[in-house]
């Protein structure tokens, strides 16, 4: 036999590999075909940044605890009077958490469309959220339901989500936006629960609201960077004189011992636009010595060490662990192309721009939380809300808040420029849209 000419393949071997590269790239298909955000954080769905060399507001965050919208706002018509998305989305599959991915979808405007609660109904919700308690006269921020491409979500059935709970501890962990989706969260189920069968006992860093009749409890824990910090009892303003001990969190997590549904999140005090000082070791051992390092540096380290927390603590038998990814800011107008607007004040209307991106969501962030969750032993289901949240310019507080402590004044409200808070989101609005995604993990 001939041996084959020197440097070439027999056309035999030539196609079993052509063949092997052929199944592998099927298998490939269905197997990310078969990923969703409950799995995966999906970046490659998630907005991309929009190409502008002067565009760094997401590089600068500033967190307080406690202009007329532009025509182009638009690419997509859509009727204020009407839902013409309703019968495409009656027709649409089922929500199947493997298969749904909520990322692609847009908002549909639906006058019907009635909230669970209202901030005068809810007597759990802080000053900070309750818009129309502050001022807030216009009300079509209220009628936006997130549809996605691909499926249906159900709506949010305050009995149904409470039996999903019976004898179970429900925990919101994170900073005042992780409070937010806690709020929203006990707003939609209480009013189903007589007053003799429901409580609530607040604490500086953890809170408690108790559904006595089904022996559930719907629980808010403050920790706004996950891991420890000078900050997380007594606020400290200015994220200068903050200190995080990025590789200690056992503080914390004595108390999300033993929950049955954790729901984590960590993003916007990360985003201060300055270094973050770092420090191993103990408080108290003093404040010296620390490193200040990058944001997304410290970030992954502060990650790391929750990701090894729950790695060698939480049995998945018992324990479903949730993320919630970054809720994204609304500080730069122009992103929307309302270049004489401030922030998002004034603005009563979502982007409809399918796919659109502004500058308040730092993809880099997210590739940190996608590389760190996906290294972990034990699963975790993304609750994908940056997509979906970054076309809800209409939704934030803006004027319509508290500024330490007090609701703010007429005067404070003609000074947007200073006052307008578009980090935090009016309730009902907004957060209830990521929990009615999250009721439907449950």
């Amino acid at each position: 036999m001939k041996s084959a000419a020197r440097g070439k393949l027999p056309l035999s071997i030539v196609a079993i590999v052509i063949c092997i590269f052929v199944f592998i790239g099927v298998l490939y298909i269905e197997d990310t075909g078969s990923l969703s955000s409950a799995t995966l954080l999906a970046l490659q769905s998630t907005c991309s940044k929009q190409d502008d060399p002067d565009n760094n507001s997401s590089r600068s965050v500033k967190v307080q605890e406690k202009s007329t919208t532009s025509t182009s706002l638009t690419e997509e018509k859509d009727d204020l009077n009407g839902i013409d998305g309703e019968e495409e989305y009656e027709e649409k599959a089922e929500f199947d958490p493997e298969k749904c991915n909520v990322v692609k979808g847009k908002w549909v405007f639906n006058r019907s469309l009635k909230s669970l609660y209202s901030d005068e109904t809810c007597p759990y919700l802080d000053k900070q959220v309750v818009c129309v308690k502050n001022g807030r006269r216009d009300s079509d921020y209220r009628y936006w339901e997130w549809q996605p491409d691909e499926c249906k979500l159900p709506r949010f059935d305050p009995k149904t989500a409470l039996e999903k709970l019976r004898g179970q501890r429900l925990m919101f962990v994170g900073d005042s936006l992780q409070r937010g989706q806690w709020q929203s969260f006990v707003c939609m189920v209480e009013s189903v629960i007589p007053a003799k069968n429901k409580s609530i006992r607040r604490g500086r860093s953890h809170t408690v609201f108790k559904a006595k009749e089904y022996n559930a409890t719907i629980e808010f824990y403050w920790a706004p960077f996950l891991v420890e910090s000078n900050s997380d009892l007594r606020i400290i303003g200015n994220p200068k004189d903050r200190i995080l001990r990025v590789d200690a969190v056992k503080k914390h997590a004595r108390y999300w011992e033993g929950v049955d549904i954790l729901v984590f999140n960590s993003y916007v005090w990360w985003m201060s636009g300055l270094k973050i000082k770092s420090l191993w070791g103990s408080f108290a051992n003093g404040e010296e010595g620390y490193e200040e390092l990058d944001a997304t540096i410290a970030y992954r380290m502060g990650l790391k060490t929750w990701a090894n927390w729950v790695d060698s603590t939480i049995d998945p038998n018992k324990t479903r662990l949730f993320f919630t990814t970054m809720s994204p800011t609304h500080m730069r107008s122009a992103d929307w192309h309302n270049k004489k607007g401030i922030r998002c004040y004034n603005e009563t209307r979502p982007v409809l721009k399918r796919g659109y991106c502004g500058s308040g969501s730092d993809k880099r962030m997210m590739n940190v939380v996608s590389s760190v969750v996906g290294k972990m032993k034990v699963p975790v289901s993304f609750i994908n809300i940056t997509q979906m949240s970054e076309h809800r310019i209409d939704g934030h507080t803006s004027v319509y808040t508290e500024y330490q402590g007090k609701v703010l004044t007429d005067e404070q409200k003609e000074d947007p420029k200073r006052y307008a808070d578009c980090i935090h989101w009016c309730l009902p609005g907004v957060p209830d849209t990521w929990n009615q995604l999250f009721y439907a993990y449950l």
